[in-house]
């Protein structure tokens, strides 16, 4: 992912997560948090930390198709 590119989620998306966010801080933290709260947490989330997860995503499945790649030469017939 370049630098100039952002994670984008569609209101649907960002509005199930934001519910989510709510809902652990009231059921884990016993703490009310209200929508401008969610958002700016799932903002910095994204900002932060999604890049993060999304190159670990990428890593791994460069990994997982390189393993398919050499097991693909395994069946020549010699």
């Amino acid at each position: 992912m370049k630098n100039n590119e952002r994670i984008k989620l569609s209101k649907e998306k960002k509005d199930e997560m934001v519910g989510m966010i709510k809902y652990y801080f009231s059921k884990e933290r016993d703490e009310e948090f209200g929508d401008l709260a969610a958002n700016l947490l799932l903002d910095f989330i994204t900002e932060k930390f999604a890049p993060e997860f999304y190159n670990q995503g990428v890593c791994d499945s460069y990994k997982f198709m390189n393993d398919r790649n050499e097991d693909l030469l395994s069946i020549q017939i010699i």
